[in-house]
């Protein structure tokens, strides 16, 4: 029988998690941070020094008593630098990273899949998803990950369905899911280090809310899922569990962090938000 007594230290005691691309409230990132700070682990942050000087993460590391250490993901210098200085601040290896950096020139510059510029495709690639490879890399290289560590990342649902306005992205996170799978398991034979990505639902951040048709999607996906869409505040808390000794046995998978969306088909509340377009006389089968 087990032990059901009440725990008496914070679920994250003990743990110093990295937290990449927080930039503001409204960044996923920036919540996991302030959640697990609550639970009890020390934060480090890294962005890059023009999202430090555009953004609040600056603000951030000082509410939270952490270091931030700036660093362009996309470049090996950095990556390496950034993990040796994060592990003198944790005085040895980290317990957890949290991956979340993603961007698209193609979507910025409304340049739709048939016609991507190939120089902005490779940036998508490389800043969305190779990122997270080089992060792992550089770890693995310098031993930067502890016994029993996450690594988390987040996806999106367009990995693995047609999303035509999530355009280029699609691929990358798609990418990204391979990363998780592959090393997950160098990682785990290695030293039980766990990597998984969450399919978060669609949700109102800086990146988030700049693809096109984001707000009628928003909705569509609140009305189809029924516990409806997962805020950024319920992956942060989602985030404190993996993060935790609570999901040692659990790796190489994509999480469905999205109400229900992935697994459903239509729902009539759905059909009630299309109602007025769809039986319309204009849409009529029988019309034709």
């Amino acid at each position: 029988m087990t032990d059901q007594t009440q725990p008496t230290t914070p679920l994250l005691a003990g743990k110093t998690l990295l937290i990449t691309g927080a930039l503001d409230e409204q960044s996923i990132a920036w919540h996991v941070a302030k959640t697990a700070h609550h639970w009890g682990a020390r934060i480090i942050l890294t962005n890059t020094a023009l999202a430090a000087r555009m953004g609040k993460v600056r603000q951030l590391a000082e509410q939270l008593n952490a270091p931030f250490i700036p660093a362009d993901l996309t470049r090996d210098e950095d990556v390496h630098n950034l993990l040796q200085q994060a592990m003198e601040h944790a005085r040895g290896p980290l317990n957890g990273i949290l991956h979340s950096v993603a961007m698209s020139m193609n979507i910025r510059k409304k340049r739709e899949y048939p016609q991507i510029d190939y120089n902005f495709y490779q940036k998508t690639l490389e800043i969305s998803a190779i990122s997270l490879h080089r992060l792992l890399q550089h770890a693995w290289q310098l031993d930067a990950l502890a016994e029993g560590a996450a690594v988390l990342t987040l996806t999106y649902i367009a990995a693995q369905r047609v999303f035509p306005k999530y355009n280029d992205m699609a691929d990358a996170k798609a990418l990204l899911e391979s990363i998780v799978r592959n090393f997950g398991y160098w990682y785990g034979k290695r030293k039980q280090v766990r990597i998984l990505a969450i399919n978060q639902s669609p949700t109102w951040t800086t990146a988030g809310s700049s693809v096109p048709g984001f707000r009628e999607f928003f909705t569509i996906a609140e009305r189809l899922s029924p516990l409806g869409n997962a805020s950024a505040q319920d992956c942060a808390n989602l985030c404190v569990l993996l993060f935790s000794d609570l999901a040692a046995k659990l790796t190489m998978q994509t999480i469905h962090h999205d109400g229900g969306f992935t697994a459903m088909g239509i729902s009539p509340d759905l059909l009630e938000l299309l109602k007025p377009e769809l039986f319309s006389e204009t849409h009529n089968p029988s019309s034709a």
